[in-house]
């Protein structure tokens, strides 16, 4: 009887126990912020990031306590949709969202997909925060996408003045995928570089997303000797295919390109050919990263296994989103009240040293300020690591 006894009391307070961690668990109520974005095929590299980096950041907060907002500590619950880099499937995405209930989404990744949302996210009071370029979506009458990123436009411009300076190049060429997103990025290149007097010697060449031999695309362009190869908006995954075809068809100028990339498939694709490969960074270098910037990798890394640079840029978006939120609690379902907030917002940036500060910017590109103030970073690739090649800043 005893044993038994014994037996029962203690099947009751282990009852008792998961009961109380059950209400532990359940005291802050949830808060929803959604992704929608790539995390499959050729691009998966940009998507993941912002997916793996929401994430990081969501645990963390989950696991010392929650955030709060106004009187309310919520936990944070990222909900994601992979869109596959397919305009129809993002907007299923963000139906999926507005579903939900949820007003704050973190992506697309791409032009089409990010140009595709916007009827659904304006009808439905989502601002969402894409990390695509084209400036229909940031200017009036368009008002609930937030550029979560430097453009091309911004970064183009700055990473060649930084060549003609420091490296003396003269002429540059270009090659794109035949897709809306690379082919609009360089146009604007191209459009940069003639402003700041470089004479644009190649800028029809382009690719197929699948192809697996770029010696034929790139042929031609080798004829004209560029300086500079920019590789406008090229993916993850095409970056090393087309570095190493260069570099074996003799090219010995500089390789640039305007979107962020991963040096582990750059590695594994193009080995020491990518040295010397330029390329948009992560909005922290070594020197800027705060202690928070430096447990947030941590936590990436052990969370996930691996770390992408890129994710030192994509941190941002779920941090400006509670930040902002904060500063007018009215905000978390009222996307009116969130972008009136957006005019005079300003926080203390925690992943940065010294006085920076979070706020938004874009008024310069977008007439109004539908962009996060994150540093434009670039860097150089060499022997399996990027190393920052300068910093500068986006109004």
């Amino acid at each position: 009887m005893k044993r038994r006894t014994v037996l029962k009391s203690a099947v009751a307070a282990a009852a008792l126990s998961a009961l109380t961690a059950t209400g532990a668990l359940a005291e802050n109520p949830t808060l929803k912020i959604g992704f929608v974005g790539v995390t499959s095929g050729p691009a998966a590299a940009w998507g993941i990031s912002n997916q793996r980096s929401m994430e990081a950041r969501a645990a963390w907060i989950n696991e010392t306590g929650g955030y709060t907002i106004g009187e309310t500590t919520y936990d944070i619950e990222i909900v994601s949709f992979d869109d596959q880099k397919d305009p129809k499937r993002a907007i299923a995405g963000m139906e999926k969202m507005a579903q939900e209930g949820i007003h704050y989404v973190v992506g697309p990744n791409v032009d089409d997909g990010a140009a595709a949302v916007r009827p659904v996210a304006e009808a439905n009071g989502i601002m969402y925060f894409p990390y695509a370029f084209p400036k229909s979506l940031y200017t009036a009458p368009a008002s609930n996408a937030v550029l979560g990123m430097v453009a091309n436009y911004q970064s183009g411009p700055a990473i060649y003045k930084y060549l003609m300076e420091n490296e003396g190049i003269q002429t540059v060429a270009f090659v794109a995928a035949n897709e809306s997103d690379p082919l609009s990025q360089r146009d604007g290149g191209v459009a940069a570089a003639k402003e700041l007097g470089l004479e644009v010697v190649s800028d029809n060449v382009t690719y197929q997303v699948d192809t697996t031999d770029f010696t034929p695309v790139l042929t031609p362009v080798m004829r004209s000797q560029p300086d500079l190869l920019v590789l406008s908006g090229v993916s993850p995954a095409n970056a090393p295919q087309l570095i190493r075809s260069a570099r074996e068809l003799g090219f010995q100028g500089l390789i640039s390109t305007e979107t962020a990339q991963d040096a582990g498939v750059l590695a594994e694709g193009a080995g020491d050919l990518a040295n010397g490969f330029i390329s948009v960074g992560g909005a922290s270098t070594p020197e800027l990263a705060s202690d928070m910037m430096r447990e947030f990798v941590q936590r990436y890394t052990d969370m996930f296994g691996e770390y992408n640079d890129e994710s030192n840029t994509k941190v941002y978006a779920l941090e400006y989103i509670l930040e902002t939120l904060k500063a007018d609690p009215s905000a978390i379902d009222d996307v009116d009240a969130f972008q009136t907030t957006m005019d005079t917002f300003e926080a203390s940036n925690p992943y940065m040293v010294g006085d920076a500060k979070l706020s938004y910017v874009g008024m310069t590109s977008f007439g109004q300020k539908r962009q996060i103030a994150v540093p434009l970073v670039v860097n150089v690739y060499q022997d399996g690591a990027f190393e920052t090649l300068f910093v500068a800043e986006v109004d």
